[in-house]
């Protein structure tokens, strides 16, 4: 498949998209990033990851855009330096933790750069502080951060409940936040300004990139709303099919180096014709 369009930027979802399974950047997926620059064509990443847990990405793709971590809540420069964050409302921060922790779903909170858990031994936080390289602040309650969150994540196992959880959020919250599952344990609330179309359109503005010029690759439900803010949308092949449904194409899994190939024979190839 070819894109009958200029395009300008490609922007791209970290888990699931970019890394395997076992979160590794293979080197097909970093030469094909570096192809893009070569084009001239801008990369971008974005991901419901806090800024610092795409720092081992910045050298070897060569970033010269801004991240976007929480999903569009918190823009940084390679150095970190905050550029732009959006924070949740004081009253809809303490009731999604309240929500949480009714339904006994762990809870963690970001605000700017930091990671912020009360239970060391949660579920994931092995597993998420092996992925981000970077140790979370554990603190005992929350109540003197409600003013700064960037993002709260809800985290189980019980992956039915981390659905209904989400639900339960959308409806009460809806007006105010965002609430969506990264993961199948993973629920993200944010701002209702902070995700991933507004990470497209910020992307456009910030670089001057008409909308129509942009492609964007994900496997999440996350990622249908910058799918729908670009001209041209691919979806992983580990995708689910709602969200394939939502992609102009799908190319294959992210353990059979969907990601390259996507880059490789979709966006340079119609560069180049």
């Amino acid at each position: 498949m070819s894109i009958k369009r200029k395009i300008s930027l490609v922007v791209s979802d970290v888990d699931g998209t970019i890394l395997t399974e076992d979160k590794v950047l293979t080197d097909r997926a970093r030469n094909a990033v570096l192809a893009l620059h070569r084009a001239g064509i801008y990369f971008a990443i974005t991901s419901g990851r806090p800024p610092l847990g795409m720092a081992m990405l910045i050298d070897p793709l060569e970033l010269s855009t801004p991240l976007a971590g929480f999903n569009g809540g918190l823009f940084v420069k390679r150095d970190f330096t905050i550029i732009e964050q959006k924070t949740l409302p004081f009253e809809v921060a303490r009731q999604s933790i309240d929500l949480l922790h009714q339904k006994e779903v762990d809870v963690w909170l970001y605000c700017g750069n930091d990671w912020l858990i009360t239970k060391p031994d949660g579920a994931h936080v092995v597993r998420e502080t092996w992925t981000v390289k970077f140790q979370p602040t554990i603190v005992p309650d929350y109540e003197d951060r409600l003013s700064q969150v960037t993002k709260i994540v809800g985290v189980s196992d019980d992956f039915d409940l981390v659905r209904k959880c989400e639900l339960d959020a959308q409806a009460r919250f809806g007006a105010h936040a965002s609430a969506t599952r990264s993961q199948n344990y993973y629920l993200d609330i944010t701002n209702k300004a902070a995700n991933k179309g507004a990470v497209v359109d910020y992307h456009a503005k910030s670089l001057g990139v008409p909308i129509d010029e942009i492609v964007t690759i994900g496997d999440g439900l996350n990622d249908v709303l910058m799918f729908k803010r670009s001209g041209f949308s691919i979806a992983m092949g580990n995708a689910s099919d709602e969200v394939k449904a939502q992609a102009n194409t799908v190319t294959d899994s992210y353990n059979d180096e969907g990601f390259a190939k996507a880059i490789e024979t979709i966006v340079l190839r119609s560069i180049n014709q």
